[in-house]
Order: structure tokens, then sequence, then C-alpha cells
């Protein structure tokens, strides 16, 4: 299939400030993946360290380890989504298989004494967040798709909606794009595709237009497929200095690469409608990398209690997005072309970045000997402070002020335990994560249960751990006053681990 690329200034926008939110928090809000200890305790382990995916919440971690270790993880993903959208409950199941971390830790101890008695050097791969997910909502609406071409064409000029003499359809679509920017361009793909048509066609100075279809209400099946991944690649090094203080550091390196494909068919028009019947398809695709660091430090109060403090600096995000389009109805004078703009027909975006928000943590743990342990962890989050950059870019500006007065400060608490039985260790955790909106019932607390085993013989140690998390999100379906959908999320992961200690 040929690709053909054009640069359409300021496309990161195009979803429209509810869409962007959403971006904003697929890459800032960070799930609990890594070890399976890790995650049969819920990411518990600001305080305790001694665990390869604890280098998520507490650099200093590392130094706990009194050996050399290497871990490697991998599961199966479960995702169940529920849609509630005016109409019948409709439910999705998706599963998929990942290596969700990989590393290892080398210590180098010196004699007990008044300075550096271990400094430990660590690399760690671990998944943050995996983007395959499915879901689909059925329903009547009072809006149609015809609404969102006619907010976007609506003082539009009609002479550059028009598909010139010895110009393709296509060279068209991707001349507005590049020249008029991506409101010009989705005026002219609902025009091409029937959806509008101008108020006086005659002049091509019209700016105003009016819509073919004819509803009070109209069925709507919407269905939005996603895959990819948010990794992060972690150089850590964290030393115990004397006897009850560990400090660390870590520079954290993501691979991001997420696609969307969002299919959206209208039916039940009135019987008079010039329009029956209609479909609006889009494609995404995004990949990138991002760059954060944490500073972190552990205190050994006594045998009993260890205290722990973070710092996670924002992470920036540097994306570059490819989208891409279809559209079609059964309007008798549509331009007949109009399926030569496709998936096919390719938009490439400018390369922008997102700043997601510092993360700051405070840990507590209670160490009971080798019988078990007890740790909580609390972290906080302002996403009213995500950015889009340059932050110079007005349309930037415009999202960033929409984020600062509809997102908030997102607090998390973890709570992890351990009971040991010879080789075998029970745990057990629990997730709370409060909704980063301010005023949007749709969205959800977040609520997750884990459990697992672990079983130690000799150096070796396997471990496995299985977690179900819930919370309610709504999904932006397009821009230009479509209702939001609203999803019920239930995810579960199975996992299974190995480390060796030399």
């Amino acid at each position: 299939m040929k690709r053909i690329i054009t640069f359409i200034l300021l496309g990161v926008c195009a979803a429209g400030s509810a869409q962007i939110a959403q971006d904003v928090l697929r890459y800032g809000l960070e799930e609990i993946h890594g070890t399976a200890r890790y995650q049969a305790m819920g990411g518990a382990f600001g305080a305790l360290g001694g665990d390869l995916s604890a280098l998520n919440v507490n650099p200093a971690g590392s130094a706990v380890f009194e050996n050399g270790t290497f871990s490697i993880t991998g599961g199966v993903y479960n995702r169940q989504n529920g849609g509630a959208f005016s109409g019948p409950y409709t439910g999705t199941n998706m599963s998929s298989t990942e290596l969700g971390q990989v590393g290892g830790v080398f210590v180098f101890k010196s004699a007990p004494g008044p300075g550096w008695n271990k400094i430990a050097l660590s690399i760690n791969y671990d998944m943050v967040d995996n983007f395959d997910n499915e879901f689909r909502v059925l329903g009547n609406s009072n809006i149609g798709v015809d609404n969102y071409f006619l907010n976007f064409a609506q003082g539009e000029p009609l002479g550059p909606l028009r598909v010139q003499e010895g110009e393709t359809i296509v060279d068209a679509y991707l001349d507005i794009g590049s020249s008029l920017g991506f409101g010009a361009q989705q005026a002219f793909l609902g025009f091409q595709a029937g959806f509008i048509d101008p108020v006086d066609p005659d002049d091509d100075a019209n700016t105003d237009y009016f819509s073919n279809a004819s509803y009070n209400s109209v069925n709507q099946d919407y269905r939005q497929l996603s895959n990819g991944f948010n990794s992060k690649f972690i150089m850590n090094i964290a030393g115990q200095f004397q006897e009850n203080l560990y400090l660390g550091a870590s520079l954290n390196f993501h691979g991001v690469l997420y696609e969307r494909v969002s299919y959206l068919d209208e039916r039940g028009y009135d019987s008079g409608s010039a329009i029956q019947a209609s479909s609006f398809d889009t494609f995404l695709h995004t990949e990138g990398t991002g760059f954060s660091f944490n500073l972190g430090a552990i205190a050994k109060v006594n045998e009993t209690v260890r205290l722990g403090v973070a710092y996670q600096s924002p992470t920036w995000y540097e994306l570059t997005d490819d989208f891409s389009q279809r559209a079609n109805t059964d309007f008798i004078d549509k331009n007949p072309d109009i399926t030569a703009i496709n998936f096919g027909v390719v938009n490439l975006f400018g390369k922008y970045t997102i700043k997601t928000p510092a993360k700051y943590t405070g840990s507590l743990a209670f160490i009971f000997g080798k019988s078990g342990l007890i740790s909580l962890d609390y972290d906080y989050q302002d996403f009213s402070r995500a950015e889009l950059r340059p932050t110079s870019d007005p349309n930037f500006s415009t999202e960033n002020a929409y984020m600062a007065a509809n997102l908030g400060g997102v607090s998390t608490f973890r709570l992890g335990g351990e009971y040991r039985v010879d080789r075998v260790s029970f745990r057990g955790g629990y997730r709370f994560q409060q909704s980063p909106y301010t005023s949007n019932s749709a969205w959800g607390d977040l609520q997750a249960y884990s459990g697992g085993l672990g079983y130690s013989f000799g150096p070796h140690r396997l471990d496995f751990a299985y977690s179900r998390s819930e919370q309610d999100t709504g999904e932006a379906l397009l821009d230009g006053g479509l209702r939001d959908a609203t999803v019920n999320r239930v995810q579960h992961y199975y996992t299974l681990g190995y480390t060796l200690n030399f």
C-alpha cells in the first residue's frame, strides 16, 4: 500500500482537549508490572528495596541486596471491558503475553566502618504499561458524526474544500492538511464524503454549512482497538552508608509505541434523510522516547522499622504521530472517489513533547525478622502541571489550560505484606489510586488486589503473582460535540518470575 506523507502543523491537538488529556494520562499513570514478587505485594517497596522492580519506586533499594542477583519475569495480561453508551451493555475480552521484567544487580562490599559499606550497580528493564486493549459501545445519540465535520467546517471558505482541476482527491486532502491545517482538512473530508454541504454552493467564499443527515437520534456503533507498550530501561547506582542509611539514584529511558484504530458506524436516520448510513474510521500510530531520573533514600530506624523517601522527576516524552482516516456515506451526491482517502494515506505530525508531572513517594515498612513484613507506600502526582511543549504554541497553551483546569493531584496508596514458612513465601497487596480528574464523574478511582507465592531452593527462587484491578474511565469518542462513553475496565495479570542469587 502506498504511503503518502504530509506535515500538519499543530496536529497533536486534533483530537481535542479531552483526548489530549487521556494521552497525557496514558503515559503519566504507571501500572504495576515488573517482578512477580513486586506485583504480588502491590508494588509497596519504597522502604524495602531488595527487588529489581523496587527501583521504580525508590532507587536506594538496590543497596539492600546482599549479593548479586538476576531476575526475569513474564506474564499473561487479560483485559475485560464493559461499555455503556445509551444502549445495551457491551463487553470485550482480550489477552496478551509480555516480558514484564529482566535485569540484574552487582553488589560490591567493603569492610564495615564509618563510611560506605556497600555499593550496588543495577540495570533493569520493566514494562511500564501494556496498551493492548479493546472496547465497544452501542447506543443512540442526538449528536451524530455530521456534527464532528460541521464543527470544523463552520468558518472555512468553500473554495479550498473543492478538488481543483488536474488534482486528485488524495492530493487535495494532503495539500489542505499541510497548508491550511487539520480543521480545514476535516471540513474537506466531511464535504467530499457527503456529510455536509455549503449553504451557498456557488460562492467560493461561503463559510456556512449544513448537515445532509436528518435525525432526532441516530444509532451509533463504536469500536476501538489499541496495542503497544511503554517500557523503561533503568541504570541505577546505590550505596549503603554505615549501617542504617541507603542512598540511590537512577536514570530512566523510556520507549513508547502506541497504535489505535477506531470504527464508528451510524444507522437509523429519519426515513427522509439524504443519508441513511455512514462510517468514519481513524488510525493513530505514536512512537517515541522518554527520559526521567529518580533520587531516593531508605533509613533503618531499628531492626523492625524502615522509612523511605523518593523523588521521580517529570518524564519528558518526545513523540511523533502518524494519522490516517476514512469516511463514507450513502449520500447520492458525494464524491465517488472518497474511498481513495483511506488508511494508506498517512498524515505525519511534527515532533512534540509531553511532560508528565513529578512524583513524590513516602514509605514505611515493618520487618519481623525472617518471618515476614508489612509495607506501605504513598505517592503524589499533580497532573494539573502536565504540559504539552513548546508552551509558546497557542494551541498547546489551550490544551495545557484545559489540563490545568480539569486534572488534579493523584494520591496512590500501596499496601503489601509477606509471610514466610520455611522455603515458601505467601504474599498479598492492595492498591488505591485516586481519579486524576477534579470533576469528571466518568473517571472513577482505581482499586487493585494482588497475591502470590514464592519458593526458594538454594540460590534460585520461583515466584507467581496474580493481580486484579478495576476502574471506570471516560472515553472521548470524537471531538466536536459527540458524547463520551463510560468504560468499566477490569484487568487480570498472571505472572511467573525466576530469580538467581550469585
